[in-house]
C-alpha cells in the first residue's frame, strides 16, 4: 500500500465524509482534523528547505466523554493508514514513581509501525514463501533422488525421471487440498527461551531490549512437530517469509512513517492541567508531565530500539472534557503548541437516533449481528428507537452525562432477559423491539434516581 497515494485521493471533503459513516455529529471537529491531515500530505509535495519548516497543526478536542473525541482520532488513523497511538496524560502524572516516561509514547508508536510495516511486507513475499513451503513438504513426503557423485551406466536417470513425475503428481494433489488433512511430522523453529533479565525500573522504556539481544544470539533451535499439511504449511509458510524480509529496510520504512506521518492522541490532557490552583501538592507532578511533554510536541529526537525518531512533524491531538481545568490552565508554552481548538458538542436525543442506525458500526446492527448467531432476528420499530434515545437523553441530563456511552448501558438492560434466554427458552424466532416494550423495562428504573444511578 502506498501511503502517499491513499493520501493523494483524500480531499478534506472525502476525509469528512468517510468519518461521516461512523461519527454523528461534530462537524467542526471533522472539518479541523481533514484539514491538518491533508496539510500534512500537502507538506510531502513541497520541495525544498521550506519542508522542514512547515509544522503540524496540533489539535486540541474539548468536549464531554463520550461524545466522539476518540473514534474521530482511531478512524482518522486508520483512513490514512498511519502509524496512531493513543495515550492517557493521566498516565504520566507520577513520573519516577508509577508513572511512565513520555518518551515512551513515541517508542510505543515506533514499535507500532514496525508491525504494521512488517505486517505488508510478509503480505508481499506471502506467495513466495508458500511455495518455499509447498517444495519444503514435498520434501518431506517424497524426498528427491539424489544424483551420484560418479555417473554410473543403468537406470539411474530412469529413476530420477521417475521421482519426478511422482513428485508433480503429488505436488498437484498438495496444491488442491487433497492431502490437507494428512499428518507430517517436520521441523520448526522454536524461539530461545532465553533468560528473564531483570534491570532497573523503567528499563523497558530505555529502547533497549536487552532480553531481546540476548534470545537473538542464543542459536536457533529446532523442533519435530507433527501436524496435520494443512497446518504445517502455514507454519512453514510464515517461517520462509520471516527470512525473505529485508528487517532493516523494515524498521526504516517504519521510523519514515513515524516521523512523517504519525499521529498521537493524547486523552484526558485535562487532567495534567492546573485546574487554576497554585496550591504545591499534586500540581507540582501535572506542570512537571506538561514540561516533560513540551520538548517532544515541539520536536526533539527519541531513542528507540530501531533507531532515532524525530518527532518534529508527529501530528498530536489531545482531547480532553475541561471541566474542571480550562484549557487556558495549561501552560502557555504547551498552549502555544496545540493552536487549533475545537468544541465538540454534547449530543442531543436526534443525535441518540442517528447514533442508533446510521453508523456502519450501529449498536443495534451489532446486536442484531450477536443475535443472528442464535438464529434469532431482532428488530427495533421507530417508536423503540425514539424511545431508547430519549430515555438515554434523559438519564445524562438527570444523572451524569456520559454521552453515546449511556446508549449501551440502555440497551444492555433492555435487552438482557433476551440475551439470556435465547439459547434455552426461546426457540429460533423474530423478535420486533417496540416503544412499549421499552417504556415498561425502563420507566421504573428511570423515576427511581437512585436506581438509575447504579443500573443506568
Amino acid at each position: 500500500m502506498n501511503n502517499n497515494n491513499v493520501m493523494k485521493n483524500l480531499t478534506p471533503f472525502q476525509i469528512v465524509k468517510a468519518l461521516d459513516e461512523y461519527i454523528i455529529g461534530q462537524d467542526d471537529a471533522k472539518r479541523a482534523v481533514a484539514i491538518a491531515l491533508r496539510n500534512r500530505w500537502r507538506r510531502q509535495q513541497v520541495s525544498g528547505s521550506i519542508k522542514e519548516e512547515i509544522m503540524p497543526n496540533n489539535i486540541i478536542l474539548i468536549g464531554p466523554t463520550g461524545v466522539g473525541k476518540t473514534e474521530i482520532a482511531r478512524r482518522l488513523a486508520k483512513l490514512s493508514g498511519a502509524p496512531f497511538i493513543k495515550v492517557e496524560a493521566s498516565k504520566f502524572t507520577e513520573v519516577g514513581y508509577v508513572g511512565r516516561d513520555v518518551e515512551s509514547m513515541i517508542r510505543d508508536l515506533t514499535e507500532i509501525s514496525v508491525n504494521m510495516v512488517r505486517s505488508e511486507k510478509t503480505m508481499e513475499v506471502k506467495e513466495k514463501a508458500d511455495v518455499i513451503a509447498e517444495d519444503k513438504i514435498l520434501d518431506i513426503l517424497i524426498p528427491p533422488v539424489k544424483k551420484p557423485a560418479v555417473k554410473v551406466e543403468g537406470n539411474e536417470n530412469e529413476e530420477e525421471v521417475q521421482n519426478e513425475k511422482t513428485r508433480e503428481w503429488m505436488r498437484k494433489k498438495l496444491k488442491n487440498g487433497e492431502l490437507d488433512d494428512k499428518m507430517i511430522e517436520f521441523d520448526a523453529t522454536i524461539p530461545s527461551s532465553g533468560m528473564q533479565i531483570m534491570g532497573p525500573m523503567g528499563m523497558d522504556d530505555m529502547g533497549i531490549n536487552i532480553q531481546e539481544i540476548v534470545t537473538n544470539m542464543m542459536p536457533k533451535k529446532k523442533k519435530k512437530r507433527k501436524t496435520i499439511i494443512r497446518d504445517a504449511r502455514k507454519i512453514i509458510s510464515q517461517e520462509e517469509a520471516q527470512k525473505l524480509i529485508d528487517m532493516e529496510a523494515v524498521q526504516q520504512e517504519a521510523i519514515r512513517r513515524v516521523q512523517e506521518s504519525g499521529i498521537v492522541f493524547i486523552d484526558e490532557i485535562d487532567k495534567v492541567a492546573g485546574g487554576g490552583s497554585k496550591a504545591q501538592g499534586p500540581d507540582v507532578s501535572r506542570e512537571g508531565v506538561q514540561r516533560d511533554l513540551l520538548p517532544i510536541v515541539e520536536g526533539s529526537t527519541v531513542n528507540t530500539k530501531y533507531g532515532v525518531v524525530k518527532t518534529d512533524h508527529v501530528l498530536f491531538i489531545a482531547s480532553g472534557a475541561f471541566h474542571i481545568a480550562k484549557p487556558s490552565d495549561l501552560i502557555p508554552e504547551l498552549q502555544g503548541r496545540f493552536p487549533i481548538r475545537v468544541e465538540l458538542k454534547s449530543l442531543s436525543e436526534q443525535d441518540f437516533i442517528k447514533i442508533l442506525t446510521l453508523p456502519q458500526n450501529a449498536l443495534l446492527k451489532q446486536y442484531a449481528a450477536l443475535l443472528k448467531t442464535e438464529s434469532v432476528d431482532i428488530s427495533f420499530n421507530e417508536s423503540a428507537i425514539i424511545e431508547v434515545a430519549k430515555t438515554a437523553a434523559h438519564v445524562n441530563e438527570q444523572v451524569e452525562n456520559i454521552g453515546a456511552r449511556r446508549l449501551h448501558t440502555i440497551l444492555t438492560t433492555l435487552l438482557e432477559d433476551i440475551l439470556f434466554e435465547v439459547p434455552d427458552k426461546m426457540p429460533a424466532e423474530s423478535i420486533e423491539i417496540t416503544g412499549e416494550m421499552v417504556t415498561e423495562k425502563l420507566n421504573v428504573i428511570v423515576k427511581d434516581r437512585d436506581l438509575s444511578k447504579y443500573i443506568l
